[in-house]
């Protein structure tokens, strides 16, 4: 590896700095550096999607990324989804829509590709809110679980567009 270098991005909302070689892979950066441990490491070689994060709102598989490509951009990771509530006391945290669905449909066995799974449903349906099935396959072609849990998934992403619409609706309703 090269010489490091110090590499600056936002992660999750916050301005993050790190020295590193330049070509070593984001996912690393994320899990050993900044202990972001939700993003895994799957196959390391950009096939399974367990390493999926959103760079600048686009999925990226983080297990080839090289961390000098992260510079200058927003990194959104499975920890930087779910919301804090500003009128709650203890600063509770809700789950993000996606989230919410994957558990309500048990769109998850094992757990293993899970976090893969909702990154890549979230830039769907930040592209796409209303997709259709073969959309929602075709957005998820390249995450691959283990458990067969593909009906669960699919169910998972619809109900995730549905609960994002009604999000909408009452933003609307209260302007």
């Amino acid at each position: 590896m090269s010489t490091p270098v110090t590499i600056q991005f936002t992660v999750n909302g916050k301005p993050r700095e790190v020295l590193s070689p330049p070509e070593r892979p984001l996912l690393e950066v994320l899990r050993e550096d900044l202990a972001l441990t939700g993003t895994k490491y799957g196959c390391g070689e950009m096939q399974c999607g367990a390493c999926s994060v959103l760079v600048d709102g686009r999925r990226q598989f983080s297990c080839r990324m090289p961390v000098s490509s992260a510079a200058g951009k927003a990194v959104r990771t499975i920890e930087g989804l779910a919301k804090q509530n500003a009128g709650d006391q203890g600063g509770a945290e809700s789950l993000h829509p996606v989230q919410q669905a994957f558990l309500d449909e048990a769109g998850f066995q094992c757990g293993y590709c899970t976090c893969g799974m909702i990154m890549t449903a979230v830039e769907l349906l930040e592209k796409t809110p209303a997709p259709d099935d073969a959309q929602i396959a075709a957005a998820m072609n390249r995450n691959l679980c283990r458990c067969c849990a593909y009906p669960n998934i699919i169910a998972a992403v619809r109900k995730a567009a549905t609960i994002a619409e009604g999000s909408r609706k009452s933003s609307r309703e209260i302007e």
